[in-house]
């Protein structure tokens, strides 16, 4: 879609800090204008809206209704998924949408149709595509592809009370791990079975309310044959460990969003990322709104098969056996 307008007029559905995010870089991309706002939370549309002069409403349909938008950038949480990407859809507006697309794999998939019929760009919120590290781990992994991969999200609980809730977040695999099945994907191929096992949520006094399983270890099974596992804790004070391993014959790596190691038997060499994977995420997005070359590294398409893989790990851990991934064979996520 080629804007009538000489730039892009963008508006937000959702005003809390990953649209904050986002705001910082779509403000250093010259051909963008951040037209509107709207959140259940006015006050917080307002404040966001105040920083970039743009207008703050109580509802997005009257957003999309008044604002002219050339495209829309949907950061709600998890449970709020569903009528803001179809008010978006039925407007013929791109969109890109934070993850996870949803609580129910249903939901996902009817956006999904939906999206393939209008044939309308698309871009999902998996920002470590575009670190340069995990570039150089794939050309190294390229002709010698891994067979065991490790990824970890080991972590202090996040303060926003959704994410406490199983029927509000999806637990901490669908809501914040998602990152690493998909970096895992990105990598090594499909992610073709999984089985999981979690600890039950215990109650802890800081946290009043928790109900989502506070440990994950999962098994996963590759396409190309590599074997790996996952593991997830959210008891944590701090951010102790977030990255995947992969080990290929005489190459071990390790990846975290900040730096990368290539360990060939020679040391243990660490590279920082150099650039921003949001910017280029962002600027990605905003040039196939602009019917320039259309470079998103995560459409919603293909966004759609990491959160099958979530949710399906989710499914094997709620009844402990194991789950094969295919179209339209998950059950709903339980809420």
């Amino acid at each position: 879609m080629i804007p009538k307008a000489p730039r892009v007029r963008i508006g937000f559905i959702g005003a809390g800090a990953i649209a904050e995010r986002h705001v910082g870089t779509l403000t250093r991309i010259p051909q963008v204008e951040i037209a509107g706002f709207s959140d259940v939370d006015f006050e917080r549309a307002q404040g966001l809206a105040s920083r970039v002069s743009a207008r703050a409403y109580r509802s997005h349909e009257d957003m999309l209704q008044l604002e002219g938008l050339d495209a829309v950038y949907i950061c709600v949480p998890p449970f709020a998924h569903g009528e803001p990407e179809r008010a978006v859809i039925d407007a013929g507006l791109p969109f890109f949408v934070e993850k996870p697309l949803s609580l129910d794999i249903s939901t996902a998939e009817a956006i999904a149709r939906s999206v393939q019929d209008q044939s309308m760009a698309t871009a999902v919120g998996y920002h470590w595509r575009y670190l340069d590290t995990v570039e150089e781990a794939r050309t190294l992994l390229r002709s010698n592809p891994p067979q065991l991969i490790s990824g970890y999200w080991l972590d202090r609980t996040p303060p926003p009370q959704w994410w406490w809730r199983e029927d509000r977040s999806g637990g901490q695999v669908v809501e914040q791990a998602t990152h690493i099945i998909d970096l895992a994907r990105y990598l090594v191929g499909e992610i073709v079975e999984v089985c999981a096992f979690t600890t039950p949520g215990k109650p802890r006094e800081e946290f009043p309310g928790l109900d989502i399983s506070t440990s994950t270890a999962a098994s996963l099974r590759f396409s190309a044959g590599a074997v790996g596992t996952l593991g997830a804790t959210c008891q944590l004070r701090w951010c102790h460990r977030v990255g995947v391993h992969l080990f290929a014959d005489g190459l071990a790596i390790e990846l975290s969003d900040r730096d990368i190691m290539v360990d060939v038997g020679r040391g243990r060499p660490v590279r920082p990322a150099s650039e921003d994977p949001v910017y280029l995420e962002d600027s990605d997005f905003i040039d196939a709104v602009r019917g320039l070359s259309n470079r998103v590294r995560s459409p919603y398409s293909e966004a759609l098969k990491t959160h099958r893989v979530a949710l399906a790990i989710a499914q094997s851990a709620r009844s402990r056996r194991p789950v094969s991934i295919a179209e339209d064979t998950l059950e709903p996520a339980r809420v």
